[in-house]
């Protein structure tokens, strides 16, 4: 049986590249977004060239019942999850002083809570199988922190301690938990920065450019092949050198 990859935030460019990427590596795909209705319908579109079997779910990923939905309907319609990618996430830039309580809960609950809920309900079948890839996208911010992205380098870190405390977990059951913390990344999440910005960002950066959707997937598409097999509980930096 070919083996399933879920992967969350797919309308965004990263999750649209990894979906894409994952497909053309041979995996059927299971599609999360939330909001993004233009995103997921172009991807569909392109999913359906590759000829995978697919299936595309809208829930919100903060949501444990409805993330244990998705879980029942992949493993009726797929045979199960064998790679999950936590790629869902929100950031915002402001001064510590001006976040507030509900940014902080709404941010924790997308950036956080939704990595716990998808592999509390991978785990299981992962455990049972004997098998599996977790691959969680974190940031750069989560290793070194941002000023002005408090709250969001917090919810990236925390996702980097779940990679590899579960990983240390779930290496007997032979399940492989890994992190990737990217840099500037040219999507439109980075749409708030103007010409100049991103101009003068990228001379911060040794490499001299943003990094692009496609590289971050072909990083995902090692850790979900079995090339990677003896790798687990290792965050990838992929910034251009920046930090």
């Amino acid at each position: 049986m070919k083996k399933c990859a879920l992967i969350t935030g797919a309308s965004g460019g990263i999750g649209s590249e990894i979906a894409l990427r994952l497909a053309r590596d041979g995996f059927n795909i299971a599609a999360c977004y939330c909001s993004d209705e233009k995103g997921i319908s172009e991807l569909e579109k392109k999913l359906a060239e590759t000829g995978v079997k697919y299936k595309i779910y809208k829930a919100d990923v903060s949501d444990f019942g409805e993330t244990e939905k998705i879980f029942a309907d992949a493993t009726e319609f797929f045979g199960g999850v064998s790679v999950l990618v936590n790629n869902a996430g929100v950031a915002g830039q402001k001064l510590f002083t001006d976040t507030t309580p509900e940014e902080f809960d709404s941010m924790t609950a997308v950036n956080f809570k939704g990595v716990y809920n998808y592999c509390r309900c991978a785990v299981p079948f992962m455990v049972a199988r004997k098998s599996g890839k977790i691959i969680n996208i974190s940031s750069m911010w989560g290793v070194s922190g941002a000023s002005c992205e408090v709250i969001y380098s917090a919810t990236k870190a925390a996702v980097i301690g779940l990679t590899k405390a579960l990983a240390r977990e779930l290496a007997p059951s032979n399940i492989q938990v890994n992190c990737i913390a990217p840099g500037a990344i040219d999507t439109k999440m980075n749409n708030n920065l103007t010409a100049e910005e991103k101009l003068a960002f990228a001379d911060e950066i040794p490499m001299g450019r943003f990094g692009t959707a496609a590289e971050i997937a072909g990083i995902v598409s090692f850790l979900a092949g079995e090339d990677s097999n003896y790798v687990t509980a290792q965050v990838m930096v992929a910034d251009g050198g920046l930090i």
